[in-house]
């Protein structure tokens, strides 16, 4: 159920007045073009009274259904729910998105106070005894009430979403239930909190140009600008945690002891042993999430969260991570062999380290491919990748796109985009924020100011967000991508596509569980680098010149060299997930040692650490992606067998198979199980043979 999900959205409740509301933005209807965010009339003070009157609002809203005295149905009951918080809805998107993409520590002490009253809100909800009789009974004569099948699908996911809130447990266990939740989202905010804190916190500066030898120009640029920013790194280079500056900086240095500094300094954070250590934090965390899921009447904190998923249990998941892992950490150590013999024959006489991985790695694909990063980044100008996104899109669904040059935006340079469809008409529009900066956080992500809905009978367009860390602009030349970040901006515009193209009529039939949802961003993936496309958006920023046919040949040629890295170090992090999840102990954990046996257990080589090592693991850690780093692979599997379906007609823009993607997938949201929306489009459920056939791993 959407409420459930506020707490994802923080922000704060404090108390508000008459007029303060008058001149609070967020108690207006929006004239802004598209009705976006007016984000230059939206001030830190504005969500306390929004949140206070969106809260008394939705519960108003939920003591009419309550206090109803006609028989429960659909239309009295469900549907009134279903359409209930849209204030507290509003501000809570906005101030979630401005949280993780521009925040500042006004707005993060705000999201610290609001954890515990919006759980205690949604709490209120879920655990209110005069409600959940309206929706049990609603339920349980759901096949005599001549309801549609969507109707249908809507009580049960609503009757459902009350039951995994609580409300079947007898009172102790519901007011533990609320300590336990009350606690657990203050655990996730500050786990988040300290990891922002921990990666803004370092910098390697570099006074000698001797230091910057192997490093490519624009990294040197890049370290420049950033030095120049500060009056005490002035004329200096500065290397920060960000991925645009500390992936250069371990591909291509070649000061060894600086890339085991910027290397240890990356993958120690979150344990320093200091106010933002995070070890301790997930001992407690990990703890308490095993208290809820025994509480609910599960063994594990991952079989409560996986009952409500497509992989449904535990044991599913670790039997599609362990058919990658076999075949994955052989060709991982094939790889390690390659760079070992390269570092020695390069005059390394050392044992291969894990800061040492990605610049022999980058030394072995120039030599046994002849490719040079440093060479096809010309030809991924980010508004070319930009613009090829779009072609991609208009060919398979006939949209466009086109800039709106007059809307209010959040930070300079964000810019926004209008979708339409094929036929003109509006769809949605779209944010896009590219490069890092401390008020931002880590990573990439799609979100939403405003989902798709319905009012009134008439669809409400989306206001969709890609959040990306792109590398900048630096030394007078242009925002020039790498490959992966080429892949990622693909994959969050998947993401996009999912949000600008759904149509569903429920609020509560919006969403889908976590290991589908990746299948709209990861199939988009699938364009990025075939012939085709890159002939139509791969141009030389300086030259325009299309990218050679030799240049083309050579990525696909080397596409799968290194996925023993990529994947095993996704898979380790996926384990680690399931780990600390799987637990049916709430003994107080040692971290460290608990991470070092977990990945003992899969042999993952030393010089490869997880992903994301477990002080620093905000997908498992903030409740994202809890019990669900799988999900990635999971809907690899998915999204490798889907793009089969375009290959099979020869064409892989084929119109068909993607207007039935569209309307099996894009548009149908949760409207159904999600394993019964693929098989409409597939015809079959999905066989992982293209997933270990991509990976070279078959």
């Amino acid at each position: 159920m959407r409420f459930i999900n506020l707490l994802i959205m923080s922000g704060i409740i404090a108390t508000g007045t008459v007029s303060a509301q008058e001149s609070n933005p967020f108690f207006t209807d929006w004239t802004t073009p598209f009705g976006v965010p007016p984000f230059d009339k939206v001030e830190n003070s504005h969500y306390l009274p929004a949140f206070e009157e969106g809260i008394r609002r939705q519960q108003a809203e939920i003591d009419a259904i309550t206090s109803n005295k006609a028989v429960p149905d659909f239309n009295n009951t469900i549907l009134v729910l279903d359409n209930s918080g849209c204030l507290l809805d509003k501000v809570s998107a906005v101030f979630g998105g401005l949280n993780g993409a521009n925040t500042n520590k006004e707005m993060q002490d705000l999201a610290r106070k609001i954890s515990p009253l919006t759980t205690k809100h949604n709490d209120d909800i879920n655990l209110n005894p005069a409600l959940f009789a309206r929706v049990r009974l609603v339920y349980n004569t759901r096949e005599k009430a001549g309801l549609t099948a969507l109707q249908k699908r809507l009580v049960e996911e609503t009757y459902k979403g009350f039951v995994r809130g609580g409300a079947n447990l007898p009172a102790e266990k519901q007011a533990r239930l609320r300590e336990l939740n009350k606690e657990i989202s203050m655990l996730q905010i500050t786990f988040g909190q300290n990891l922002l804190a921990e990666t803004n916190a370092y910098k390697l500066v570099i006074s000698s140009r001797n230091d910057l030898a192997g490093l490519p120009d624009g990294a040197i640029a890049a370290a420049a600008e950033t030095a120049n920013a500060d009056s005490a790194t002035r004329g200096k280079w500065v290397f920060t945690l960000q991925n645009p500056s500390v992936m250069p900086f371990l591909q291509f240095a070649e000061n060894r002891n600086l890339r085991k500094n910027i290397f240890e300094a990356y993958t120690s954070r979150g344990n320093n042993n200091n106010d933002k250590d995070n070890k301790a934090l997930i001992s407690k965390l990990v703890a308490l999430r095993l208290e809820k899921a025994k509480l609910m009447g599960f063994s594990s904190y991952a079989a409560f969260v996986l009952d409500d998923r497509m992989a449904k249990t535990p044991e599913n998941v670790y039997n599609l991570l362990n058919q990658v892992w076999t075949p994955a950490l052989a060709r991982a150590k094939n790889e390690e062999a390659d760079l070992q013999l390269m570092m020695n024959t390069s005059g390394g006489k050392d044992q291969l380290e894990g800061y040492d991985w990605r610049y022999y790695s980058e030394k072995v694909m120039k030599q046994r491919y002849d490719l040079d990063e440093e060479v096809l980044k010309p030809y991924f100008k980010l508004e070319n990748v930009r613009d090829g996104i779009f072609y991609v899109a208009n060919k398979l669904y006939g949209i466009t796109f086109s800039e709106v040059k007059d809307a209010p935006v959040y930070f300079p340079g964000v810019t926004l985009w209008e979708c339409k469809d094929a036929d003109g008409s509006h769809l949605g529009v779209l944010y896009m924020d590219f490069h890092p900066r401390a008020s931002k956080r880590g990573g990439a992500w799609c979100g939403s100011y405003r989902p798709q809905s319905y009012a009134n009978g008439k669809r409400v367009a989306p206001v969709m967000t890609i959040v990306c860390n792109f590398s900048a602009p630096a030394g007078g030349k242009p925002a020039l991508l790498t490959a992966d970040e080429t892949e990622t901006f693909f994959h969050e515009f998947g993401h996009a596509l999912a949000g600008l193209l759904k149509n569903v009529k429920y609020k509560g039939l919006s969403g889908v569980p976590r290991d589908f949802v990746e299948l709209p961003s990861q199939i988009m993936e699938h364009w990025v680098f075939e012939p085709e496309v890159l002939k139509v958006y791969a141009k030389n920023y300086e030259t325009g010149e299309v990218i050679p046919q030799v240049l083309v040949e050579k990525i696909v040629k080397s596409g799968k060299y290194g996925q023993g890295f990529k994947t095993t170090e996704y898979l380790a992090a996926s384990y680690l997930d399931m780990n600390y999840h799987t637990l049916k102990d709430t003994t107080p954990l040692v971290v460290l040692a608990f991470e070092k046996k977990s990945m003992e257990r899969i042999g993952l080589l030393s010089q490869i650490p997880p992903r994301y090592r477990s002080t620093y693991f905000q997908h498992s850690m903030t409740g994202g992606y809890t019990a669900g780093y799988y999900s990635y692979i999971w809907a690899e599997m998915l999204d490798a067998d889907a793009y089969q379906a375009f290959k099979e007609t020869g064409n892989i823009f084929d119109r068909s198979t993607a207007k039935k993607f569209r309307k099996c997938i894009l548009e149908a949201g949760g409207s159904d199980e999600a394993m019964n929306l693929y098989v409409d489009f597939r015809g079959h459920e999905p066989k992982i043979d293209a997933l270990l056939e991509n990976r070279g791993l078959k």
